[in-house]
């Protein structure tokens, strides 16, 4: 199975667990590409609704193109309700997407999986001029909480992870933008916090690609260990995020 459907194996664990972006991020991503009733968006894998409703809620028309079949599904049932929700259960780098055009593009660490020239190439042709291509992703931090955890849980890695395939996708550059016509490129930040039991910190680690793909036994033992030294320092584990927004403009 490629890298990029594994996650369509796991809806409901990929929901329950995988990061949502702050709310400052959205306030301020709304404001500069002037989200509202009168603008279309698209959305690049969005997976189940990580980075959805902020946008949705807005009252644009929100499109959305989800390669995996059962994320599509979950998508559908969350949303379906909603009058200016579409979405197509496609590839965006095979899908036709005709005549349509739009106002801003944006990607939750989906984009990434899409080859760079495609990517951006692709995403410049379907924005209108002047519109917005915004890319968004997380980076968690728990070794400043905690080192000796942090110790402890390398530890782990070090002895049982293991995965069938390695993680493939490592040369997708986002401040490779203006390479491809994009202007007004710029990087914005914002912070969070988010804490975790053993068991919760276990099943956001089952939501990694590399991490699903380890085969037993070390993939017991893997995921024993990292329980095993979440408990170990009373049951708590947190992350300080860092969400980096990505601004790019395609010119008038």
């Amino acid at each position: 199975m490629e890298f990029r459907k594994i996650f369509d194996t796991i809806p409901e664990q990929f929901d329950r667990y995988r990061p949502r972006y702050c709310a400052d991020l959205f306030a301020d991503l709304i404001a500069y590409a002037e989200i509202g009733p009168e603008k279309s968006v698209l959305e690049l894998g969005p997976g189940t609704g990580q980075a959805t409703d902020p946008i949705l809620q807005t009252g644009c028309d929100y499109h959305a193109i989800e390669l995996g079949e059962n994320l599509f599904a979950m998508m559908q049932r969350k949303y379906g309700h909603y009058p200016n929700f579409h979405i197509v259960n496609d590839d965006f780098i095979t899908h036709d997407f005709g005549s349509r055009k739009f106002d801003m593009i944006y990607s939750a660490a989906t984009i990434q999986w899409i080859p760079e020239e495609i990517a951006f190439a692709k995403t410049f042709a379907l924005l209108k001029p002047g519109g917005t291509l915004a890319m968004m992703l997380t980076k968690g931090d728990y070794r400043t909480s905690n080192e000796a955890l942090y110790n402890r849980i390398q530890a782990v890695y070090s002895a049982h992870f293991k995965p069938e395939t390695a993680y493939p996708h490592r040369g997708f550059s986002y401040t490779n933008a203006p390479n491809y016509g994009y202007v007004e490129f710029e990087k914005r930040q914002f912070y969070g916090q988010r804490e975790f039991t053993a068991d919760e910190y276990v099943g956001f680690c089952g939501t990694h690609c590399d991490h699903i793909v380890i085969p037993e036994p070390d993939r017991s033992r893997f995921f024993d260990g990292l329980r095993a030294a979440v408990l170990s320092t009373g049951n708590r584990i947190v992350f300080h995020d860092t969400f980096t927004l990505y601004l790019a403009k395609k010119p008038q």
